[in-house]
């Protein structure tokens, strides 16, 4: 059997318990640039239609849904700078992020994302995001979760300055990684290291190896969270609502501090392993043996030993202590009681905080105390869902929920995993794998570039957009997106996937919904009958709301599209066939009938589709003449004749040929 075919039917009696209320947010993209299709169809679309969904299912005012540009980060200053150069933009570095900021709004609006927008960087939200990045800090510095570290730092002489993160590349000293493009502490699938492990190191500013300089910084104790933060994924692992290969890639970062040497190097390494700190050997008969110390200093030790003996290694992952600062001028200041650094935010810890102040910003911006986000953060009547990338799986899967643990007491034994009212609530995160353009991963230096996100609209309806990234299934594997005007090597008859579920909405169900409407005005005057659907039709429609409803809990957005789409068909067989049966008749008591009926099939689809395609399904509404409570889940399960005001209810008249959820142009066919 099917896995399908074995999952428990969903009923009235079994239905999921869904929280109070909800925060959801989605990841960050950097100021420097507009927003590419991965953006929207790997994480916008996402999560705004959850966000929809949830807003039905809980009440619109217990849900806020933010998100914002990151306004700091060196692959801004890097942009910015290469644009200062060529003369491509004269103004300053914030008005560089400002006009990437509104450029990114604007996508946003016309892909009908209802997200509460900021910029960390400049307004209102930054002053917040100053204050409640202060509280964080303080917090865990109070706590003694915070110490100062000396490390090595990557120096540019030819350039008399430190290089950041994203300015110096070179191979990930992880075993197994392929990235051989990798950043001064991270490379590009995640993985985290100590800068001096970066192998064959190259400055971006001049091409030269760079050397290492002292530099000291803030650093999270992180390595001492560990069993905190697996006592927490083992949790999500055990719910219903994970995507489980997250979890095990939250576990892989909680192994501890291995080096693995060659076993052609074993004999070398027997005759010096009494000069390494106390290790445990695990041999597993494979390429390379494995070398485990009690801690990552035991392993810092052990690295220039080998080092010295011409013993080739590669690390493991595990847990390292987590840089908080850094020391470039662009950037959120760090509180400093002593006024003696002028260190910043380091961008990926300021990020992380950066929703919660985004949601103090909304809460200002609707007349709201800002200071009332700790009644959304802190409450365990909230649930916080954060839609991500597989690649951002270590700063929201680790680096965050050991920031948010961290502030809540000064003893690991009084930290909780499940936290109390008053305390920084845990995630839980929805990651999507890779989003691929064709069948690779998306690359602007690659031979055929990726389309921006506004280019598609060129193309597309950000309702067939939508509709098509929901259903993709990016919670199970990396798919590709291949939409045909991009694609050089789409043959001129083959069919274009992405329209695929737009046709869905655009032919089947536009047809069905017009034939009601058509229906009512030419036999019923175009008011709506004054009975009930069939028995069979109403469980039906209870049965898709319920299953729907449950998938959507599990976040198995892929099959909550399917299920749709095979219910919008059933409604296009049952009105073909009974229509024609009261034509062949002139049976207006059968016609009577079929048309309450399908218009309750068509007021549960466009329920279930209302979060996905909310153009469309808010002119079904507008023509049906009912106000806002027809997208009321707790009238989820009425029949469509108890959302009527009166006996006779009049629908809006309908026009010959409107579209409900219409094409856009360029697939119409030329006018003759």
């Amino acid at each position: 059997m099917r896995k399908n075919d074995l999952r428990e039917k969903a009923t009235m009696a079994n239905r999921p318990t869904f929280p109070k209320r909800a925060i959801v947010t989605a990841g960050m993209p950097y100021g420097n640039k507009e927003l590419h299709f991965g953006h929207i169809g790997g994480v916008f679309v996402y999560s705004d239609i959850y966000s929809r969904f949830l807003r039905d299912r809980l009440g619109k005012s217990n849900v806020i849904y933010v998100s914002g540009t990151d306004g700091y980060g060196s692959p801004i200053i890097e942009s910015y700078e290469k644009l200062k150069e060529n003369g491509s933009f004269s103004g300053s570095l914030q008005e560089f992020v400002e006009s990437n900021h509104n450029k990114q709004k604007k996508v946003l609006d016309a892909y009908d994302i209802s997200v509460s927008y900021n910029a960390s960087c400049f307004g209102k939200a930054n002053d917040i995001h100053q204050e409640v990045s202060t509280k964080i800090f303080q917090a865990l510095r109070n706590n003694g979760h915070l110490s100062k570290i000396t490390t090595k730092q990557f120096y540019d002489t030819e350039k008399d300055i430190f290089l950041n993160g994203r300015q110096v590349i070179g191979r990930c000293p992880i075993l197994g990684c392929p990235a051989d493009k990798a950043y001064a502490d991270e490379c590009s699938l995640g993985h985290q290291f100590m800068p001096h492990e970066l192998e064959n190191p190259k400055s971006t500013m001049t091409g030269k190896k760079p050397e290492m300089r002292d530099v000291t910084n803030w650093f999270l104790d992180l390595p001492k969270f560990g069993p905190l933060i697996n006592k927490w994924s083992q949790n999500l692992l055990n719910g219903t609502k994970s995507r489980k290969f997250y979890v095990r890639n939250i576990d892989e970062f909680l192994e501890p501090p291995i080096i693995h040497v060659k076993r052609d190097q074993l004999e070398d390494y027997e005759s010096i392993k009494e000069k390494l700190p106390t290790h445990v050997i695990h041999d597993n008969q494979t390429k390379a043996i494995r070398v485990e110390f009690k801690n990552l200093k035991a392993r810092e030790e052990a690295c220039p030993i080998l080092t010295e003996n011409n013993i080739r290694y590669r690390t493991g992952k595990t847990l390292v202590p987590f840089r908080l600062t850094a020391n470039i001028d662009w950037g959120l200041p760090i509180p400093d009681e002593q006024n003696q650094d002028s260190l910043i935010w380091w961008v990926w810890p300021e990020s992380l905080i950066a929703p919660i102040s985004f949601t103090a910003a909304y809460l200002e911006d609707n007349g709201e105390n800002r200071n009332d986000w700790t009644k959304w953060w802190q409450s365990p009547d909230t649930a916080i869902y954060q839609f991500i990338g597989e690649d951002n799986i270590y700063f929201y899967g680790v680096a965050q929920q050991a920031m948010f643990m961290g502030t809540q007491a000064k003893n690991l034994d009084d930290i909780s995993a499940e936290p109390k009212s008053g305390q920084l609530q845990l995630s839980q995160l929805i990651v999507n794998n890779h989003l691929l353009f064709l069948n690779t991963k998306a690359s602007s230096s690659g031979k055929v570039k990726p389309p921006l996100a506004a280019e598609l609209l060129e193309h597309y309806t950000s309702d067939q957009l939508r509709t098509h990234f929901f259903a993709l299934g990016l919670g199970i594997r990396s798919v590709g997106f291949k939409p045909k005007p991009f694609n050089p090597n789409a043959t001129e008859k083959e069919a274009d996937p992405v329209l695929k579920e737009g046709n869905l909405l655009c032919n089947v169900f536009n047809r069905i919904i017009r034939s009601c409407f058509y229906t009512a005005q030419k036999y019923f005057d175009g008011y709506l009958p004054n009975s009930l659907a069939s028995v069979t039709i109403k469980e039906e429609a209870d049965d898709v709301t319920l299953a729907f409803e449950r998938l959507m809990f599990d976040q198995e957005f892929h099959l909550a599209i399917a299920t749709l789409d095979k219910y919008i068909r059933s409604i296009s067989k049952y009105w073909t066939q009974h229509s024609r049966e009261a034509d062949q008749n002139d049976d207006m008591k059968h016609r009577e009938q079929m048309l309450v009926d399908t218009f309750q099939m068509v007021r549960t689809a466009a329920l279930l589709m209302h979060p996905i395609a909310p153009e469309g399904t808010e002119a079904i509404r507008n023509y049906l003449q009912l106000d806002q409570d027809f997208w009321d889940w707790q009238k989820a399960f009425q029949p469509l004749s108890g959302l009527m005001n009166n006996d006779k209810h009049k629908l809006k008249f309908l026009e010959p040929r409107v579209d409900f959820f219409p094409k856009h142009h360029s697939q119409l066919p030329p006018k003759q």
